[in-house]
């Protein structure tokens, strides 16, 4: 079953490939969560920022932002949704099922690394 860029919106946490990588770049088959707006939904990219465990190192990171696993984003264990990390990719490194999504407030402080990352003024 093929996943219509129309079926994936933002704040929503699906499993995604991002293999192959080059350097040092996230890898492997992990949670993301989508970024891009849902006015833009018909595009086969989606802007995402991957999703990988927590570590006591990324505490001072300002891209870094800390979520605990809860029944709205199925997620198995403390994790950190890295804002340095975004990228476009297609809707056919996708993998179904759906994970979960952040609350609002997740995805605004989302946004606000990434702008901080980028020196949004």
């Amino acid at each position: 079953m093929s996943i219509k860029p129309s079926d994936i919106k933002r704040g929503e946490i699906w499993r995604v490939n991002f293999d192959p990588t080059v350097g040092t770049e996230i890898k492997k088959i992990r949670p993301a969560v989508v970024i891009s707006s849902n006015a833009i939904g018909k595009l086969p990219i989606k802007i995402i920022a991957p999703i990988t465990g927590w570590d006591s190192k990324y505490e001072n990171s300002l891209w870094h932002i800390k979520i605990q696993p809860d029944n709205k984003n199925h997620l198995t264990k403390t994790s950190s949704i890295d804002a340095l990390q975004i990228r476009g990719v297609d809707v056919l490194r996708f993998m179904s099922p759906k994970l979960g999504d952040l609350s609002q407030d997740q995805i605004d402080e989302v946004i606000s690394a990434i702008a901080a990352v980028i020196e949004l003024q």
